[in-house]
């Protein structure tokens, strides 16, 4: 059975002062249908890099990658993207932000306009669909984002530090939004982020990664009932999963600190 995402063997290096700066090396991973999969690790271990080179933004040096077994060269429709920059149109409404996702889609004008009304509702927009991004605060333009991003119905969401950007309250808020709209659509996820708490929240596995160049150190399962929320970062099996990928994690900032 293919698997909507995988990775084998993937290199990736960029040309720095006339020699080769190797970012990613050998690099493997599969992705199973519906799987919330979070890749974590230090700064610089290729983790973005990753993430474009999946969603057909950039080339890999050696390696393949494929999207339900087509090799990837360019971005496609089957992938959502999601960033920590928000990347909304500012003289675009709400509603014309989402509207613009469907915009190659063969769908009359009605049809398009219910699916934009469902996904603003689900993602708590309702009435603000006329506002534009500058009346918007960061949490509500990443949600303008999210519902951007699955409005057409992506096989796979790829998201990049979403949340980063977001001050702590609004960022707990996010989580447990996109654990909803997740539950909803079971939509096959690939996330980047440097908050282990919120890898482990969201994720069904937690890839840690090497320091440069990227490898992969560690998989962990997280075994842990859903739905979630906040309240489950404070149970045991929680906290034993966070001390475990913190000490991995640890383990790679003290490589490259000494």
């Amino acid at each position: 059975m293919s698997k909507p995402i995988s990775i084998k063997n993937v290199t990736k290096s960029f040309p720095k002062s006339g020699e080769e700066l190797l970012v990613l090396d050998d690099f493997s991973l599969e992705v199973s249908r519906s799987e919330f999969v979070t890749v974590v690790g230090t700064s610089g271990c290729g983790k973005s890099t990753l993430l474009k080179i999946v969603g057909g933004l950039m080339p890999v040096t050696s390696g393949v990658v494929q999207i339900e077994n087509e090799v990837v060269e360019e971005p496609g429709l089957d992938r959502g993207f999601v960033f920590q920059s928000y990347s909304l149109f500012e003289w675009l409404t709400v509603e014309k932000n989402i509207l613009f996702a469907l915009k190659k889609r063969p769908l009359d004008s009605k049809e398009k306009k219910d699916i934009v009304a469902q996904y603003i509702e689900e993602v708590g927009l309702s009435g603000f669909e006329k506002a534009y991004p500058k009346e918007l605060s960061g949490g509500m333009k990443q949600r303008v984002a999210i519902a951007r991003a699955l409005v057409y119905k992506p096989a796979i969401l790829l998201m990049d530090e979403p949340f980063g950007a977001l001050d702590s309250q609004t960022r707990g808020m996010m989580q447990e939004l996109l654990l909803r709209v997740w539950e909803n659509h079971k939509t096959t996820v690939l996330f980047i982020t440097h908050d282990v708490e919120e890898a482990i929240l969201l994720s069904d596995r937690v890839i840690v990664m090497s320091s440069r160049p990227g490898r992969i150190k560690l998989e962990k399962e997280v075994v842990i009932e859903r739905p979630r929320s906040y309240e489950t970062t404070t149970s045991e099996g929680f906290v034993s999963i966070k001390r475990e990928l913190l000490d991995s994690i640890r383990e790679e900032t003290m490589k490259i600190t000494g």
